[in-house]
């Protein structure tokens, strides 16, 4: 009989950031290590990780990374982490690695921990046991995780759903996860972010038919934003150009280095001869696909949009394709681009979020990996909590017991001893990790709430210069503005600002004692001038006092 603690380090009541801990007596599986995407509030943000002092804290004890997919949902913190714990081995499949081999590459960071799995043979680490099945995402070799304990298996499906069309690089082996049921599940951990949709997911995560109209009925150039690793979308968009007689030019190096893989390992099909280059980025009935960034989503097409590529400009003749529904956050941004480019006179289409689904599992496709998996106790993970939420229903929907379904926040800590579930309140330290640019661990309230301030109310630095041996003062106070008023339209509240802050500074020099109190400067600067620029103004500018001596 075992000791079971299961745990989220992010991803439960949000979407993306996937990391789910399971412990199971001294041995640490980890499943996904994903990011999330910074919204526009999260200014000058890149993306956001889960803190992970927890895995350094344990590090001796942990098995490894398991990974799903290659979406940075599930991968996009392996980079970060690895950073800090070089000796962590991190398991996927083929395809998997390889996405997650490219990115190490570009941050120069070691793959030799790297360990390549296969679907449906077992991983066996000494009491416990992982095995791997492949299940059906837009993504190829996407697996969910068996984890073989004395107690029962605990499987954790990561991003999934159901579509008996799609070929066997993206298929669901249903009849593992039967025989999996058979074997007695003693927790399920499924995804959540479309249980709220009623029906099955397919075929509304299909993108043929409206390429296919848009190809037949548009002559001229046509853009496709698409997201690099989203393969199996890829390969539909491909599929239909390769029906007619237009040529593909691929935008940006990463996106360029995943279709050419992909096609020479077969993950794609489509002919090279068709992919054409920067010379026919101008030709009439071509067709151009332009990826989103692995952090930023939609920005390079708003390069674009604004005019800064250096290698397209959009014309009043072009069509612009976004072949993902918006997600949530982002929807502010998509309507401003969207905004734009009907601006510039170009025709725009986007995918309505209801109508055209990206490959999650809507409520029956959950019902039905509810009913092949039969668990003891349900974990509703990877979601914002409503979603969590309608994923409750659904298991209720199909007979389980609501005392079994576990509905818990990030750093709640799940425990089963034998088999049998403990009410506790454990809890775990969870935080976000902010990282800008190459920046981790230091970007936190303060550094947002600074640049909001600068954002919403510019600055104003205010420099004074005295002399070292008497503390006379020898220039200033000089005011220097950015982003808060036009300087040649307020001399006289610029008059004020100076004679406001020379009070100030004259109040903190001690002239017998030859002292500077400059402390004391730092905060009447602020104090005096913030209340009276509020007063004045109705903003509250970033203060910024300099007093150099000389």
């Amino acid at each position: 009989m075992s000791q079971i603690k299961i745990m989220a380090l992010g991803g439960l009541n949000e979407i993306g950031k996937n990391m789910y801990i399971i412990e199971v007596d001294k041995d640490i599986f980890v499943f996904d290590a994903g990011l999330k995407r910074a919204d526009e509030r999260l200014l000058g943000i890149d993306y956001i990780i889960p803190n992970f002092d927890y895995l350094k804290d344990n590090q001796k004890r942990i098995k490894g990374i398991f990974l799903t997919h290659g979406h940075d949902e599930a991968i996009g913190a392996v980079y970060d982490i690895v950073k800090e714990i070089p000796a962590l081995k991190v398991y996927g499949t083929k395809f998997t690695l390889e996405v997650l081999k490219k990115e190490l590459a570009m941050e120069k960071l070691p793959s030799n921990n790297l360990v390549e799995i296969k679907p449906h043979r077992k991983i066996n680490f000494q009491e416990n046991a992982i095995f791997p099945v492949s299940l059906t995402h837009s993504v190829p070799d996407t697996v969910g995780y068996a984890l073989y304990t004395k107690d029962g298996i605990i499987f954790y499906t990561g991003d999934f759903t159901f579509d008996w069309t799609m070929d066997k690089l993206y298929r669901t082996d249903v009849g593992k996860l039967a025989y999996l049921g058979k074997q007695g599940v003693l927790c399920l951990l499924a995804e959540s972010s479309y249980a709220d949709k009623v029906g099955h997911t397919s075929p509304n995560h299909r993108l043929a038919d409206i390429v296919k109209q848009k190809l037949l009925q548009q002559e001229n150039r046509l853009i496709f934003v698409v997201m690099s690793v989203h393969l199996h979308r890829i390969q539909e968009l491909l599929a239909e150009v390769m029906r007619t007689d237009r040529k593909v030019v691929i935008m940006g190096k990463r996106l360029q280095n995943i279709i050419h893989w992909a096609i020479d390992m077969k993950y794609l099909s489509f002919d090279k001869k068709r992919i054409g280059d920067l010379t026919n980025i101008n030709d009439q009935n071509i067709v151009i696909m332009v990826s989103d960034e692995r952090e930023k989503p939609f920005a390079n097409i708003e390069r674009i949009v604004n005019g800064y590529d250096k290698y397209i400009k959009l014309s009043q003749s072009d069509t612009v394709l976004i072949t993902e529904p918006v997600i949530e956050g982002m929807e502010k941004t998509a309507t401003r681009i969207a905004d734009n480019i009907a601006r510039l006179g170009a025709d725009i289409i986007t995918l309505s979020a209801k109508e055209h689904l990206l490959y999650h599992p809507s409520r029956e496709d959950l019902m039905l990996m509810l009913n092949l998996l039969n668990p003891k106790y349900y974990l509703p993970v990877s979601g914002e909590y409503r979603f969590q939420y309608a994923n409750a229903k659904a298991a209720t929907l199909v007979g389980m017991d609501k005392d079994n379904i576990l509905l818990k926040q990030n750093g709640d800590v799940v425990e089963l001893v034998d088999g049998q579930l403990k009410h506790n309140f454990e809890r775990v330290r969870v935080d976000d990790i902010l990282i800008d640019g190459k920046s981790a661990g230091d970007i936190g309230e303060l550094v947002l709430k600074d640049r909001e301030m600068l954002r919403d109310s510019g600055i104003i630095i205010v420099t004074t210069t005295v002399d070292r041996r008497t503390k006379n003062i020898l220039a200033g106070p000089e005011i220097l503005t950015r982003g808060f008023i036009y300087v040649k339209n307020n001399i006289e509240l610029i008059k004020e600002i100076e004679e406001i802050a020379l009070t100030v500074v004259l109040d903190s020099i001690d002239k017998e004692k030859k002292y500077v109190d400059y402390n004391k400067i730092r905060k009447q600067m602020r104090e005096e001038l913030g209340k009276f620029l509020y007063q004045e103004t109705g903003c509250k500018p970033m203060i910024i006092t300099v007093v150099q001596e000389v």
